[in-house]
């Protein structure tokens, strides 16, 4: 766990149940928090979800759901009484799916935190006219922050380039921040990406680390190293 409200999240993106077990014995807990997505889950379901939390990781689970809000919340209750850490839903679901979702989430005594997807850091440029013709990213982001914060969201997933934009806005909601490198390098999977440093000077309140820990030979060094970084920023 780092200090100053400063978190280093480890995104647990391999292939097969067996990759997942192996490497979180290899980390050792040298971060606590744990994210999986749709594949791990899709493989491993609330069985698998539940293993990782009795290692002692406290689980993101990164689901992004969206659909009408019934459904969303419907779907919230069962995953609030597994002792997820976090569950994320998508902003663009609207206020009312967000808001049903913490109410659902509250009856059940849970404290699963609740994170609104803001935009894919995959999404850019022409990527994102495609699908939200004539709406200016920058405009969304805002609002999508403020509806979540107005719905009761715990925080909001977003790119460590939209720090900046939602400096003074939403400032209840903590940020978490994926798209995050060793360094900046070219991707083919996501566009508005940067590094740790950057995000935690930007006000990042977790970051999301994937691949420069899960491809180091050395994972409890590379999560540390990242970790130790993250401390001088906030010194």
């Amino acid at each position: 766990m780092i200090e100053n409200d400063c978190g280093l999240i480890l995104a647990l993106d391999v292939l097969t149940l067996d990759d997942a077990r192996s490497f979180l014995d290899k980390l050792a807990k040298a971060t606590p928090y744990v994210k999986i997505g749709p594949r791990l889950y899709a493989l491993g379901g609330i069985k698998f979800a539940k293993e990782i939390i009795d290692m002692g990781y406290n689980l993101f689970l990164d689901l992004k759901l969206h659909d009408i809000p019934n459904t969303v919340a419907s779907a919230v209750q069962p995953l609030s009484e597994i002792g997820l850490w976090a569950l994320t839903i998508h902003t663009s679901g609207g206020y009312e799916m967000m808001a049903r979702s913490v109410a659902m989430r509250n009856k059940t005594e849970s404290d699963m935190k609740l994170f609104g997807i803001t935009v894919l850091t995959s999404l850019d440029g022409k990527l994102w006219s495609d699908v939200h013709p004539g709406s200016e990213i920058q405009q969304a982001l805002i609002l999508r922050a403020e509806t979540a914060e107005r719905a009761g969201l715990d925080g909001i997933v977003c790119s460590p380039l939209d720090l900046e934009l939602l400096k003074g806005r939403a400032t209840n909601l903590m940020r978490i921040v994926p798209g995050i490198r060793a360094a900046k390098v070219s991707t083919e999977d996501q566009a508005r990406v940067a590094t740790a440093e950057e995000a935690a000077k930007a006000g990042a309140s977790y970051i999301v680390v994937g691949r420069p820990i899960l491809e180091s030979a050395d994972p409890i060094l590379a999560t540390q190293n990242i970790i130790n970084k993250l401390l001088k920023v906030k010194r």
